[in-house]
């Protein structure tokens, strides 16, 4: 069954909707009316190298030098100690200092050293163990043990380890106790423990502990709590302005049942296509009923709506978004499949979805990114991933390196930066940047835009 043509209301009602996060097409349009900050300058280039490139020309001498400028007063930039970059600065102490690296290496596994640790001393010296024992020397010495691990006191816990071993009451916990006392594992904390003490060390934690809250913390957990809560009234205005939109086509076309819409719409595993990396969960989408082919109703798809905190966020989203298109379109034309949502199963024509469109061109008609936030009056042109990309390329590091420590670094030193940007296929999104931030741009709504150009397409 072949997709039915799109609804001349919603057709209308896209186009007719404010794009107030729009960007022009070209970014030389806008380098007027910014300052020439080093992330802009520098976005720019990359921008100016992109359309050299797909021209097919070689970018130029001037363009490099000033590529390789910006970049380097972009790195002297965040390593300014009142208003630089912390993560950054973080980054350039781990390059220097080898037993910085070797905490930051460490410190990337403590979780699941904390966890094996805490389940081997449990196994031996759980509360609930201990409460089964008579008092005496034994259950103390247990109850100290886990008091040790509990403390998080590595160095402790192996101390009363090593003490508990020569007592003939815990005689049977002894091999466990070994194991425990030799396991990698606590080796590991135990060096991460020592290597705390350190002045340098302390400084990157600091550092590090700027960008935000410790994972697990109490400020990260009420953080992550009010993100969701964010992102849940997002996607709730997303779901209403679809809601009514859904509502004004089934007035125009005087269909009561003919479009609707489901939250959290989850694609079937049947789908023969690798879900990897793909989008398998969309926020909003608006169906359109299919002509009746038996006794149950299929639908197809006429819009998706993905809710996105920022611009920086649907940025990152793209790539996996265009992956679930094609994730979408691999169906197989003759089969219907259902896919679960918040509002019951819904079957979907395999047809309508293999015909969806899966090129960025055709996207605009297809998918909108929904965002509450304020619409910047000078956009940032450099994105967040790019930025660091350009900053943690080992050339970055390396000058920054010898700027901490007061050696002369010469701006052409960056020049290994520049060839990988043209060269290295690992570089592609950084080159291409722009191109992706105009188009995510493209897409991106707010929710009270699209409400209110419903509003006018219904009067």
């Amino acid at each position: 069954m072949p997709p039915l043509p799109s609804p001349p209301l919603l057709d209308a009602t896209l186009r007719a909707v404010a794009r107030r996060y729009r960007l022009p097409a070209s970014a030389a349009a806008i380098s007027g009316q910014q300052a020439a900050g080093a992330a802009t300058a520098l976005a720019l280039a990359i921008e100016e190298a992109r359309a050299a490139m797909a021209r097919g020309e070689t970018p130029g001498a001037a363009l490099k030098d000033r590529f390789i400028d910006a970049l380097a007063r972009l790195i002297r930039e965040a390593l300014r100690t009142d208003a630089g970059d912390p993560v950054f600065q973080a980054m350039i102490m781990r390059h220097r200092a080898a037993h910085v690296r070797e905490y930051a290496s460490l410190s990337a596994g403590a979780d699941q050293d904390r966890r094996q640790v805490r389940m081997a001393v449990n196994a031996i010296a759980h509360p609930g163990r201990q409460q089964r024992l008579v008092p005496g020397p034994q259950r103390e010495a247990l109850a100290r043990l886990h008091a040790s691990t509990s403390a998080s006191s590595w160095s402790a816990l192996h101390d009363t380890g090593r003490g508990l071993l020569g007592m003939p009451e815990i005689a049977n916990e002894a091999p466990g106790l070994a194991r425990l006392l030799d396991s990698p594992a606590l080796k590991r904390l135990q060096r991460l423990e020592a290597l705390e003490a350190d002045d340098l060390v302390r400084q990157y934690r600091t550092l590090w502990d700027r960008q935000g809250p410790r994972p697990g913390s109490a400020t990260a957990s009420a953080q992550g709590v009010a993100a969701r809560r964010r992102g849940a009234a997002t996607e709730a205005q997303a779901a209403q302005a679809l809601e009514a939109l859904a509502q004004r086509l089934n007035q125009a076309e005087g269909a009561p049942a003919s479009y609707r819409v489901v939250t959290s719409m989850r694609v079937p595993a049947s789908i023969p296509a690798t879900h990897d990396r793909a989008k398998t969960e969309w926020d909003a989408v608006l169906l359109r009923q299919l002509p009746p082919a038996d006794a149950v109703p299929a639908w197809e798809i006429c819009l998706l709506a993905e809710a996105k905190a920022s611009v920086d966020a649907a940025t990152t989203d793209l790539p996996k978004l265009l992956r679930g298109l094609r994730l979408l379109a691999h169906a197989d034309p003759d089969v219907v499949y259902a896919f679960e949502t918040q509002q019951g199963t819904v079957r979907l024509h395999g047809a309508s979805l293999s015909a969806l469109h899966t090129e960025e061109a055709g996207l605009p008609g297809l998918v909108l990114y929904c965002c509450d936030a304020p619409a910047e009056a000078s956009p940032r042109l450099l994105g967040a991933a790019s930025r660091m990309q350009l900053l943690s390329a080992q050339a970055s590091l390396e000058f920054a390196g010898k700027l901490e420590e007061g050696q002369a670094a010469e701006a052409p030193a960056l020049a290994p930066v520049w060839h990988e940007l043209l060269e290295s296929p690992r570089w592609r999104g950084v080159l291409n940047q722009y191109p992706t931030l105009w188009q995510v741009r493209e897409l991106m709504v707010h929710p009270g835009d699209l409400m209110a150009a419903i509003d006018r397409a219904g009067a």
